[in-house]
């Protein structure tokens, strides 16, 4: 089946005319899956919103200091009863985590059900309860393939219309049966926190009295490529280094001459130098058989940084550099392979004259660009 990539689409608006929402949402990506959590804090505007903003950076914390899903969740659930019964801040939680083979789980404080989207219709999840310390938490497991998805609530969309055309509010059945008659009409699953949002300010007659948050975890074949840059440290090494790389899934990339060619070398292939590459901005880029793409290394490198965010239509395709950076900027996941060898060269005063940074200072940076537009980046050094 491959691996798969969580797709997270929110649609939030605050209650009547707050500037601020107080339904924060925040995500987190790794090698294993991706975490989402939705806070709503307690009342609305700007004491909503930083109860929310606290209690979230509090259970994302706990999360990347490795603590387990419901560890971390079960540590906040304490906290936000001690403060409770303090009359303090609280906030209510929706906190998901998908794996990239689909297994997921969602645990609920307070917040309505979620509702999973498989075979194009809408079906109401109600998990097991548990008791942590003082509150009622509902578990829910469940299971995505690629183009299904999750929806979750806060209690601003299930409230709506309450007194009006709904007297109980817009109860979680019937939203599903709402999402069911969007899919059967077509409406493609990308835009449902968008309808289900639109007919809840419809249903509070366009005055919510609540914060308003709809939220869609959908799940996609990820988009992976394997970047091979350096070369290791250990020359003993090359061959599992190499042979690590090419076994990989996806698409292949491999920066740097001498890491090429010692690719080549383990591969039993030759490496060529693309003789129709006339550009004099960029360095030139080689040929290996069975490897998307090939380039210089340090400098290619360089100029990838200095482009980044730029808008592909204005940039010259037909080079290395902004080949290496359409490639990257469509991955959803970028194995990053980075052998730690002292590369002379790099350290020529040339170089350094030229503004171009050495490896050891370029990669950090572009890690930091990667993850900022939200890909999940696994890094090897050897």
């Amino acid at each position: 089946m491959g691996e798969l990539f969580c797709e997270i689409i929110v649609e939030s608006s605050p209650k009547g005319n707050n500037r601020l929402c107080g339904d924060v949402t925040e995500k987190m990506r790794n090698n294993i899956g991706s975490v989402f959590i939705l806070a709503d804090g307690l009342g609305s505007g700007l004491k909503a919103h930083l109860s929310a903003q606290f209690y979230l950076s509090h259970f994302m914390e706990l999360i990347r200091s490795g603590y387990s899903l419901r560890k971390s969740f079960s540590s906040l659930i304490h906290t936000i009863e001690k403060a409770k019964k303090s009359n303090n801040p609280v906030a209510f939680l929706s906190a998901v985590r998908i794996l990239t083979d689909g297994l997921g789980v969602a645990l609920l404080y307070d917040m309505p059900p979620v509702i999973l989207i498989y075979g194009g219709k809408a079906t109401v999840l109600n998990g097991i309860t548990h008791s942590f310390y003082d509150a009622i938490v509902n578990e829910i497991s469940f299971s995505l393939k690629k183009d299904e998805g999750l929806l979750i609530l806060s209690d601003g969309i299930t409230m709506s219309g309450i007194g009006r055309e709904n007297p109980e509010g817009w109860r979680i059945e019937k939203i599903a049966r709402y999402v069911n008659e969007l899919l059967d009409n077509g409406v493609k699953i990308e835009k449902l926190p968008g309808e289900i949002l639109k007919e809840s300010k419809r249903l509070w007659n366009y005055e919510p009295k609540d914060d308003l948050t709809v939220a869609l975890i959908k799940c996609r074949r990820s988009k992976i490529v394997n970047m091979l840059t350096g070369a290791p440290a250990d020359k003993s090494s090359d061959d599992q280094v190499v042979q690590r790389f090419v076994n990989k899934k996806g698409l292949k990339i491999i920066c740097g001459a001498t890491t090429a060619k010692i690719t080549a070398r383990v591969l039993g292939k030759e490496l060529y130098l693309d003789d129709n590459d006339e550009n004099d901005i960029t360095p030139p880029g080689y040929y290996l058989d069975g490897i998307g793409l090939v380039t210089e290394g340090a400098v290619t490198l360089n100029q990838l940084y200095n482009i980044w965010g730029e808008d592909l239509d204005k940039l010259n395709i037909n080079n290395p550099v902004t080949q290496l950076y359409a490639y990257l900027s469509v991955a959803d996941k970028i194995n990053l392979y980075w052998g730690r060898a002292k590369n002379p060269a790099e350290g020529d005063i040339v170089f350094k004259q030229k503004g171009i940074l050495d490896r050891d200072k370029i990669i950090p940076l572009l890690i930091e660009k990667f993850r900022s537009e939200d890909k999940i980046v696994c890094v090897e050094e050897y």
